[in-house]
């Protein structure tokens, strides 16, 4: 009975061991059990990244939820799905609408059911909706009616997507998620420097005097980091440096200089002015030897995607009423410069929408009338910015009008529902935010069957922009600026009136780079000064028979008389 033996009974070790088989033990049982201690379950309405409650949600083609707020710095920084490691683009995420009851809690928009974790839900890629599975399964599937059954937009089995499944929690596992077992952190620069700081969770003004002392503190600490890292004043960090280029086969970052990195300048392109290659390979121009970076200007400075983060608001006013816009810069900064700049220079001033379909869009921005006509603020058609989560999936989206890719000029269009076929197609640069009455009186404009062009002329009177983003943003970088240079100054001045005075209210003694700065002398050599005025005063002179002496060459001094007594050198012996 026993295990290769003739024993008539099972010892314990044989029995708990894994190739035996019990209801509590064996077989690997306690094994598995090891294993699937570590399982946490997210709950549905839970980020996978930051593993809170969502506020904006999106998912991906896998049914992988995340926030939008959370998941866009990750992809920025990583370029990855961050649950399975596999690469992954911010247009690939679908933006999820849940319905949520007066109690705040999701729930299927049909039936009303309220979802749990214990719920299968699923959403419509195409639409982004999310419904409970037996109403997708007994109302379309079982059915055969492919629509949407909030917008009435068709769907087809391979749109839907499964975000939660009760049969399949390993789905859910936080324990599988391989940015977790990587290690590898979520928080962002400014999350991680707030973390690091001593000083971060703590109310200085509270504090009264001592908070002067915790300052004192971190800028004594934050002195010596500094001077650790400076070659002049640590030399193991510059003899560290030449051991590093005297052995090859170190790794080494390239060419260090001794006083540190060069600054580059804050509008300093990504590429180079190629002078140095140019003149490389021509005997006509000056020799360069160093890869100088090229420097924008400020409208190419301005014109970077998430860079100018103000909204701009205009007002269109048409033949029919007004309409309020509000501008993105963040994700279409061309697009809303070209308007902009059009808008002021009066291009849509008395012209007509030559484009009205009912339920879709309306099209204007053409000076000829034809749609066929038009031109940007730069002379030439521009590139297509689908760097961002807009999408058009909501009425009164303003968006560009084009050819095809990389054709947007100057016409432009406002939609009535949403159209999502029209996402990474067309660049949205904006939305309509008042003035829809005024919209619907525009699609309700009688127009043409076959052109599709309104019987009677719908005038765009003039576009009004009220806030320039980009002009605010100048306007912020200039009294940043500003603030900068007066902080410099007052650096250089010593500090103000309170950072030379302690917590006990002595007087700090002043530096010696203020004593520089005044002029006065400072540190080693400091006492020189009076020495050398000294020996610069002018020597006295006087005439003695008609010629001019110097007074100490006209004066010489009695010799010293020779000291009597004692051995003296020796020189008579």
């Amino acid at each position: 009975m026993g295990k290769g033996t003739d024993k008539l009974y099972i010892t314990h070790s044989e029995w708990a061991s894994e190739d035996a088989y019990s209801a509590s033990s064996g077989s690997g049982l306690s094994k598995s059990k090891a294993a699937s201690s570590g399982f946490k379950r997210l709950p549905f309405n839970f980020c996978a990244v930051s593993l809170q409650p969502f506020s904006h949600p999106v998912c991906t083609t896998e049914g992988t939820l995340f926030d939008l707020t959370h998941i866009l710095p990750w992809l920025k920084k990583h370029g990855t799905n961050p649950v399975t490691g596999l690469p992954l683009k911010s247009s690939e995420l679908i933006k999820l609408s849940f319905n949520k009851n007066d109690d705040g809690e999701y729930t299927d928009p049909v039936t009303y059911k309220v979802f749990t974790d214990n719920t299968h839900i699923v959403a419509l890629k195409n639409t982004g909706n999310v419904y409970a599975w037996e109403t997708v399964n007994k109302l379309n599937i079982k059915a055969k009616m492919w629509r949407d059954l909030v917008n009435d937009e068709e769907f087809s089995r391979s749109d839907i997507i499964t975000l939660q499944d009760p049969q399949n929690v390993a789905a859910r596992d936080v324990s599988s998620f391989k940015y977790l077992k990587d290690g590898v952190s979520t928080l962002n620069a400014e999350q991680e420097a707030e973390r690091n700081d001593p000083l971060g969770n703590l109310n200085l003004r509270a504090m009264g005097s001592s908070a002067k002392v915790l300052r004192a503190k971190e800028a004594v600490a934050k002195a010596r980091s500094q001077k650790s890292s400076d070659p002049n004043i640590n030399p193991a960090l510059l003899a560290s440096r030449a051991l590093v280029r005297s052995n090859p086969t170190l790794p080494t970052s390239g060419k260090q200089p001794a006083h540190g990195p060069k600054v580059l300048a804050y509008n300093a392109a990504q590429h180079t002015t190629g002078k140095a290659a140019a003149s490389f390979t021509s005997t006509g121009l000056t020799p360069h030897t160093s890869g100088e970076r090229a420097l924008l200007t400020d409208e190419e400075y301005m014109l970077k995607p998430k860079r100018v983060k103000i909204k701009g608001y205009a007002r269109m006013s048409t033949s029919l009423g007004d309409l309020n816009i509000e501008l993105q810069p963040e994700f279409a900064p061309r697009a809303v410069w070209n308007f902009i700049q059009l808008a002021n220079k009066g291009y849509y001033t008395n012209v007509a929408f030559h484009r009205n379909i009912k339920n879709f869009m309306i099209q204007g921005g053409d000076p000829t009338g034809t749609g066929k006509g038009g031109t940007s603020i730069w002379g030439k058609n521009f590139a297509d910015e689908f760097d961002g989560p807009l999408t058009h999936d909501a009425r009164g989206i303003l968006s560009m009008a084009n050819k095809g890719k990389n054709t947007n000029s100057s016409q432009f269009f406002i939609t009535y529902r949403p159209a999502t076929h029209l996402d990474r197609k067309h660049t949205i640069f904006g939305r309509v935010v008042g003035g829809l009455d005024v919209l619907a009186r525009l699609e309700a404009a009688p127009t043409d069957l076959e052109s599709a062009r309104p019987l009677d002329d719908i005038m765009i009177l003039e576009v009004v922009v009220f806030v320039n983003p980009f002009e605010e943003f100048q306007k912020a970088k200039k009294e940043t600026e500003d603030a900068e240079r007066e902080r410099e100054e007052i650096r250089k001045r010593g500090g103000t009136e309170d950072d030379r005075t302690t917590w006990t209210g002595k007087r700090v003694r002043e530096s010696e780079a203020s004593a520089r700065a005044k002029g006065e002398a400072g540190g080693i050599g400091k006492y020189l000064k009076a020495s050398v005025n000294t020996d610069a005063e002018p020597v006295a002179r006087s005439k003695v028979g008609g010629e001019e002496w110097e007074e100490s060459q006209a004066i010489e001094e009695p010799a010293k008389k020779k000291a009597k007594g004692g051995f003296g050198n020796f020189d008579a012996w």
